[in-house]
């Protein structure tokens, strides 16, 4: 499933009030994208939701649900997230046994298929699976935890992941997640992101509608002078 590559803004719904997460949701529908976190404990140290909170997600809003799964064997876990509604499902490659055949299972369900880095995870030992992806996650902390500070050296890393998408004509989408900020958005765009996951900068907001927008008027004008 492809998409046009404009800018998207994906709040994190980690950064949500849980107990009131329905009116959350309602409060960033002008966003692209729902960016919502599943963690088991154990590919992280953190544990968040599973398959019931996407459902019940998917039937509150309107807004695609970008899932990214921080959970070993997502090779057996990920497309239950498709039939729970989700629009997106991005797994992480040092997780994945088998992430060729699990991006191509989730594209045959009808979900976009995303694969996920850690910072200390290289692209370029990737670049041949790229083709069948709809997206690559740069992650810009170690995943686990929101609130976290975002990490400049991943910027070299996002330009790189741009340059191989280019060359090889690819238009697949290239999102960041962590630390995604006004103060941040503008470097990430500039070396070449598209998507961007921001979940304490709009959920921390006085007006997360408002941030979401002013975000995406950030990232386009940086994107331009790239």
């Amino acid at each position: 499933m492809r998409t046009d590559m404009g800018i998207h803004i994906a709040p994190s719904i980690l950064s949500a009030d849980f107990a009131h997460l329905a009116d959350e949701v309602r409060g960033v529908a002008g966003a692209d994208w729902l960016h919502v976190d599943v963690m088991d404990n154990h590919f992280v140290p953190n544990l968040t939701l599973g398959v019931p909170v996407v459902e019940s997600l998917a039937k509150a809003t309107d807004t695609p649900l970008d899932l990214h799964l921080m959970i070993e064997d997502p090779d057996r876990w990920a497309p239950a997230y498709v039939e729970a509604g989700a629009s997106s499902v991005t797994f992480h490659v040092e997780a994945a046994t088998a992430p060729v055949r699990l991006a191509r299972e989730l594209r045959s369900a009808g979900a976009r298929a995303g694969m996920a880095l850690r910072p200390a995870t290289p692209v370029e030992p990737y670049e041949e699976l790229l083709p069948e992806l709809d997206m690559l996650l740069v992650m810009t902390v170690e995943p686990g935890f929101g609130g976290q500070a975002f990490l400049d050296l991943c910027l070299p890393k996002i330009r790189r992941a741009r340059a191989l998408l280019d060359r090889h004509g690819l238009d697949l989408r290239l999102q960041v997640d962590g630390g995604v900020s006004l103060e941040t958005i503008e470097r990430c765009a500039e070396a070449g992101a598209d998507t961007f996951v921001a979940g304490s900068a709009v959920f921390g907001a006085d007006d997360p509608a408002a941030m979401v927008e002013t975000l995406r008027a950030s990232a386009e004008a940086a994107a331009a002078r790239r």
